[in-house]
């Protein structure tokens, strides 16, 4: 179609007069274009079609509401060419009915608005996730830090018992006391780290030079008194001088055997290995049994995670996790390694010098 400088048609096809419900000699020298557009599309035209087809002589895809005879809207993509200039020039206008893109369009809002109310939705649960698990995390640290006091009264109190020469039946009583005590403190003390690595910037470490030898045999001697009927082995490989936080690698070390306990076989023995070689430390612990499936290896250093091994329930619970943060603190790492042939064994690497340098560490193959 082709209209005046005005907007006045000049000439029409019968597409264009069909998809509105005109005939020719309605329109021809009669009605401008302008007065068939909507009145958003008629704004449109004043303010940005006519100022554009004087800048640069041709507009491309416009999509406009144009109004059918009946009332209606008729969505339609307008091409315009100018010809010539001044009040004489004229318009070639190409249009097309536009009914399948704008029903496009429609839906493509449509499903930008719901995946917009999806992303909210479930930014809103990820952000009500993270609070519960902080405030559990929190409350898991407060109420562990409580527990400390009455475990301590009763720790001093089976000490002064032992004290009142009790009888041999007394004295074994008092002993799993003892004992139950003494596991009841590491738990608190994991659930501390555990807050505290959870919650806060990861654990800390008071490296101080230390025999790496000495710190794990100590620390041997008291397994042994806290699982009687178990048998530790430990050896030793170098000199054993390092840079280390002695606690924390006692700490480490009672983890680590109190799991293979847990979880290897009762009637063999669990051997503590500490190696101390030229830029690092290693402590390695191993233990016969069923071995550790390899799907479950990846999530065993995660907290509070449950897997299966040979048919039973293997509780991880905050140790291996608590082991993992330990050699972080002082840039090392924990791997595994476990088959049926040769058993299981955890391996912690850590620098010799904590702080200075980091080990070449073996790949986890």
């Amino acid at each position: 179609m082709e209209t005046d400088a005005r907007g006045v048609f000049l000439r029409v096809n019968t597409p264009f007069c069909t998809w509105l419900g005109y005939e020719k000699s309605d329109l021809v020298n009669k009605r401008r274009l302008q007065d068939l557009l909507s009145m958003g599309a008629r704004i449109f035209h004043q303010t940005h079609w006519a100022p554009l087809l004087e800048m640069q002589g041709s507009i491309s895809e416009l999509k406009l509401d144009v109004r059918h005879r009946d009332g209606s809207s008729v969505p339609m993509v307008l091409n315009v060419i100018r010809h010539g200039h001044g009040p004489t020039h004229t318009q070639e206008v190409a249009a097309f009915v536009a009914r399948d893109r704008d029903k496009y369009e429609q839906e493509l809002l449509l499903s930008r608005k719901r995946l917009e109310v999806q992303v909210a939705a479930v930014e809103r649960l990820q952000a009500e996730t993270k609070d519960r698990a902080l405030f559990a995390e929190q409350m898991i640290g407060i109420v562990s830090h409580d527990l400390r006091n009455p475990l301590s009264a009763v720790g001093m109190g089976i000490q002064l018992l032992f004290r009142h020469a009790p009888t041999d039946n007394q004295a074994r009583v008092m002993s799993r006391m003892a004992q139950s005590v003494d596991r009841a403190n590491r738990l608190v003390a994991d659930l501390l780290d555990f807050t505290v690595a959870r919650v806060g910037k990861g654990l800390s470490i008071n490296a101080s030079a230390v025999d790496l030898h000495d710190t794990v045999a100590q620390t041997v001697d008291e397994l042994a008194l806290s699982f009687p009927g178990r048998a530790l082995r430990h050896e030793t490989r170098g000199d054993g001088e390092c840079q280390v936080d002695p606690d924390r690698v006692s700490q480490m070390v009672g983890n680590l055997v109190a799991n293979a306990i847990a979880y290897g076989d009762t009637h063999r023995e669990v051997t503590i290995t500490a190696s101390v070689l030229s830029d690092r430390a290693e402590i390695a612990v191993h233990n016969w049994g069923a071995p550790i499936p390899r799907d479950k290896i990846a999530s065993l250093f995660q907290p509070m995670v449950r897997g299966a091994v040979g048919g039973t329930g293997r509780s991880v619970g905050l140790g291996l996790f608590i082991i993992l943060e330990i050699a972080k603190a002082h840039g090392g790492t924990v791997e595994v390694e476990s088959n049926e042939a040769s058993g299981t064994t955890f391996l912690a690497v850590l620098p010799r010098v904590c702080g200075v340098t980091k080990p070449d560490l073996p790949s986890a193959d």
